[in-house]
């Protein structure tokens, strides 16, 4: 039995309308909450983060997860009241802070004060990273530009590759994906305190080149379609297409998702939600291929009446 995607094309919109409606709502209260769509990293705001864990070989030291109360009354009593405070690990066992930018005096009468709060942690595996207020601009900015870089170079190539349209309705499936996997970490920042780093900005990059891979797949299957049966209609040949390739496309997304999966249960805390933003693009990514990009183009064709067969192929052919 043949899956005809566009019979239920305004069930797809709708889904997806939804949740770029509910992205978008979750960014502008995050904006009205933390003055960002989503709360930004060490890496884009600047400032001190220091991690440590406690030293577990001491008798009595890790009995209790680290109380953040009292962490909270030494930041307050050093001044920096509005850093902020991160239990890691299943134990909470592990420490992290954020604060302005600190000097080496500062950073090492911090360390002293919470180590007599906390107890003994082990020195060999605290972190301190320093990212100052222009660097984290620049980063942003520079990844930003990267996305908007990727985007044009996409509608080009789509446009040289195929037509306008189809690089019109690739782009706005390609959104989808960004904006929605955008409010997803919107909304895990707003409620456990999850922050973008520059990590995110590769995910958002890689997303979008997967992405675009699996509507590429679909589109290359439509205009061969249409050169091999010119009498079906245009929702015809974007069904079997989609038929063609769906296979292909839960394969790959599935085969995608297993390591990473992988690397969000069993990484490391630095990976562990690059993985995730990763998962949740991925998704995204083959849903809009199949449910967005498709169905739009098939409306746009059957709107404008054309279902054009030779301009849909490239010269080479």
């Amino acid at each position: 039995m043949k899956f005809s995607v566009t019979k239920k094309q305004g069930l797809w919109w709708v889904i997806s309308g939804t949740a770029m409606v509910a992205s978008i709502a979750t960014m502008i209260f995050s904006w009205t909450s933390l003055n960002a769509p989503i709360r930004p990293g060490l890496d884009f705001v600047g400032g001190t983060r220091i991690q440590i864990a406690r030293d577990c070989s001491v008798a009595g030291n890790c009995d209790q997860p680290i109380d953040p109360a009292e962490v909270r009354e030494v930041l307050e009593a050093q001044g920096l009241g509005s850093g902020t405070i991160q239990l890691l690990g299943d134990d909470q066992q592990i420490l992290s802070v954020r604060t302005e930018n600190l000097n080496g005096d500062r950073r090492s009468e911090l360390l002293s004060s919470i180590s007599e709060v906390i107890g003994t942690f082990d020195r060999q595996t605290a972190q301190i990273d320093s990212v100052g207020p222009t660097i984290g601009e620049e980063l942003f900015v520079s990844g930003i530009l990267a996305l908007l870089v990727a985007f044009f170079g996409i509608i080009v190539y789509l446009s040289i590759r195929f037509q306008f349209d189809y690089a019109l309705f690739a782009i706005a499936a390609l959104f989808h994906d960004v904006l929605v996997t955008a409010g997803v970490f919107s909304l895990l920042g707003l409620t456990i305190g999850v922050e973008a780093d520059s990590l995110f900005l590769v995910a958002l990059l890689t997303i979008v080149g997967f992405s675009v891979n699996d509507t590429v797949v679909i589109y290359d299957r439509i205009r061969e379609n249409l050169a091999a049966n010119p009498e079906k209609s245009i929702n015809e040949v974007v069904d079997s297409a989609v038929n063609q390739t769906l296979g292909r496309s839960i394969n790959t997304t599935l085969t995608t998702l297993l390591p990473l999966l992988g690397i969000f249960f069993f990484g490391g805390q630095t990976l562990k939600f690059f993985a995730l933003a990763l998962i949740v693009g991925f998704t995204l990514g083959a849903y809009s291929s199949i449910f967005v990009a498709s169905t739009l183009l098939a409306w746009w064709r059957n709107r404008t009446g054309r279902k054009s067969i030779i301009s849909d192929l490239p010269a080479s052919e």
